[in-house]
């Protein structure tokens, strides 16, 4: 509906439509006349027959010229578009009234259920204001919850492009349809406020909490913390732990926030005031305070002080735990002491405490790092026969220095391990894979990965065909080359001048010059088409 009139109004000034009105204006006079013939007026009325069929309008009392009674199905020309686009389409044309907001909406066709409810806020760049709108017609859809979750993604959106006021109308709407708002709604909507600096605010909503439905308890006020520590404000969150005292007892697991926020700063000075008080209060560090403390220390570079801990700790308590060693083993390879990392590694394994995901992906990663490539791959292998896999990002991580120096070799038994495992590739990874493979012009697994990329649900973009194209030129497999073009070109990309020309200097230099020619008359169309796309989307037109 959006793109049809866009269409219209597009064509309304196109050379071929003038014409059109014109040879209308034409025909509406010269049917007056008396002494026309009726030979003239079946030849105009031809004319505008077969004008009817090239261009998306209709004339009335007109009959196909290549048909006399065959009717044309005319399909809707925004249905290639996603349900999300289509929703999200409807904020682009300039309703006036809520009214015609919720018909347009309605008139899309689309069956709104909370998943795709979700898409269209998230995505796009909808305004505020179009947010809410959409949101309180979706809200009295039959297929859409009435529950806190709905409210926490439009919140969400809403708050990370800086919406705050409507934001805050979301906050009282929800007061008003009686939905409590969870600790995730809280956590969100402080995120938002800290994300933008805005820590006062952020404070100030955290003090009228209960007047939305929250109450100020241990959660809450842990999710305050970690708020203000995520966001780097850690002494903000000491004074209002400190102002909260009388409110809610404080616990360990309190004072670990706090801690790891000064921890991952490296202000160890304020580490050890923040541990001196925890003792004062009469509350026991555990083993995670004093990973965070051996954590601190090391970020601070003082791997002597970190040292001593651990060994009064193992003095102390008969039982220690991962996370102790991790913050040991972590000191250590950040300040170039590898040796000894590895050392607290193997004592670890003797005292019969297991690693976790988190020990293998930052030794790993270290290792990359330094090009110890045999070692990092021993490491992926016994993490692999631990049954611990590791996450889309970590393998994006183990993929990116493998990708940036030496031959694919290492990165492809990554690949492979991995994805016989049942570990998810992301589609960063592929790309990454592709580039380097076909730098090195191993064009057989390059297509190999393509294919098992394909497979795995991802679709091919514009950077995608380049590498394949440009390592297939390496080799001189040009034919190919012209095909993934082809099909290239057929998806709608138009790749980068430098590869287009790249291929077609190859096959000119083959003595393929009809190749040539062929692959140049649709680069030709294509950047036409290209060019088009890049100026409707200069005007607000989203195909």
């Amino acid at each position: 509906m959006v793109l049809r009139g866009i269409l219209s109004n597009t064509l309304r000034y196109s050379p071929l439509l003038k014409n059109y009105s014109r040879w209308v204006f034409a025909f509406s006079c010269s049917s007056q006349r008396s002494h026309q013939s009726s030979s003239e007026i079946d030849k105009e009325t031809r004319v505008l027959g077969l004008l009817s069929e090239v261009l998306p309008i209709s004339v009335p009392g007109l009959i196909p010229a290549h048909s006399s009674s065959k009717q044309i199905n005319v399909k809707s020309l925004d249905d290639f578009l996603l349900p999300e686009d289509k929703l999200r389409g409807v904020f682009l044309q300039k309703f006036s009234g809520r009214a015609a907001v919720y018909s347009a909406l309605s008139s899309v066709g689309v069956e709104l259920n909370d998943e795709l409810l979700g898409k269209v806020v998230k995505e796009g760049n909808l305004s505020g204001e179009s947010i809410v709108l959409f949101f309180n017609w979706a809200f009295e859809q039959p297929n859409v919850s009435r529950d806190v979750s709905n409210y926490n993604e439009a919140i969400k959106a809403l708050g990370k492009r800086k919406f705050f006021d409507h934001m805050m109308e979301m906050l009282n709407d929800m007061k008003d349809r009686a939905i409590a708002p969870n600790p995730d709604t809280l956590f969100i909507v402080m995120d938002s406020y800290l994300r933008a600096r805005l820590v006062c605010k952020a404070v100030k909503l955290f003090g009228e909490i209960e007047k939305y439905g929250l109450q100020c308890n241990k959660e809450t006020v842990s999710i305050a913390l970690k708020c203000l520590c995520r966001r780097s404000y850690v002494g903000k969150a000491c004074r209002l732990f400190k102002k909260l005292g009388n409110k809610v007892d404080h616990d360990c697991s309190m004072y670990n926030i706090l801690v790891s926020g000064w921890s991952k700063m490296g202000r160890v000075s304020d580490v050890e005031k923040l541990v001196k008080v925890m003792v004062d209060n009469g509350v026991e560090p555990d083993c995670i305070t004093y990973s965070y403390v051996i954590a601190g220390f090391g970020r601070a570079g003082q791997i002597g002080d970190a040292i001593r801990i651990f060994e009064d700790l193992m003095e102390k308590r008969s039982e220690m735990r991962t996370e102790v060693y991790n913050a040991m083993i972590f000191s250590c390879i950040s300040n170039d002491r590898t040796e000894d990392g590895l050392k607290y590694y193997e004592e670890m394994l003797r005292n019969g405490i297991e690693p976790n995901v988190d020990t293998y992906s930052r030794l790993i990663s270290h290792f990359l790092a330094a090009r110890r490539v045999a070692d990092a791959i021993e490491k992926f292998d016994e993490m692999l026969s631990k049954q611990m896999m590791p996450s889309t990002g970590t393998l994006n991580k183990f993929m990116e220095p493998l990708c940036s120096y030496g031959p694919p070799h290492a990165a492809l038994m990554i690949y492979k391990k991995a994805r016989k495992s049942g570990c998810v590739i992301s589609f960063t990874a592929y790309k990454l894979l592709i580039k380097r493979l076909a730098r090195f012009g191993k064009c057989g697994m390059l297509l190999n990965i393509w294919n098992e990329m394909q497979d795995s649900g991802y679709t091919s973009d514009s950077e995608v065909y380049e590498y394949i194209i440009d390592g297939l030129c390496n080799v001189g497999k040009l034919e190919i080359g012209v095909q993934i073009m082809e099909e290239c070109i057929e998806k709608g990309f138009y790749p980068s001048r430098i590869i287009c020309n790249k291929l077609k200097n190859k096959l000119m230099d083959s003595d393929k010059v009809e190749m040539a020619y062929r692959i140049h008359l649709k680069l030709k169309r294509a950047q036409v088409d290209e060019n088009a796309r890049r100026s409707w989307r200069a005007k607000g037109w989203h195909f």
